[in-house]
């Protein structure tokens, strides 16, 4: 079993930026894809951005691209969100996900993961 726990919610201005952090424990593991997520009110959860554990690809929703940063720290088991020029359309809660095993980048990343924290909430005023 692989807990995960969010946190770095908050709420910020338009424009800003803000940075959520994943710890996982449980079990160790050295292959696997660590996703965000995210759920407004009304909508369905959508991807938001992906890294391979062991190799370090990433892929991230079109909405998202060259505003926010997925990274990740082996060491501390630890996966970070970084979001920049942040817009009222980003508000939601931020769900991180893992799955274990071996992956290809695409749409493998997309979906299929086994693992939920509880969520972190990102409130961006306008």
């Amino acid at each position: 079993q692989v807990q995960l726990v969010e946190s770095g919610g908050g709420l910020v201005q338009a424009g800003g930026s803000l940075r959520l952090s994943c710890a996982a424990s449980g079990r160790t593991f050295s292959s696997a894809v660590m996703g965000w997520f995210r759920q407004a009110p009304g909508k369905e959860r959508e991807f938001v951005a992906a890294i391979n554990w062991s190799g370090g690809s990433t892929d991230y929703a079109d909405s998202v691209k060259g505003r926010f940063t997925i990274s990740k720290d082996n060491a501390q088991y630890t996966v970070y969100l970084r979001m920049n020029s942040l817009k009222p359309e980003d508000t939601a809660v931020y769900y991180c996900a893992a799955k274990l095993g071996t992956y290809r980048s695409g749409s493998s990343y997309l979906r299929g993961y086994d693992y939920w924290g509880l969520g972190t909430q990102v409130t961006v005023s306008s």
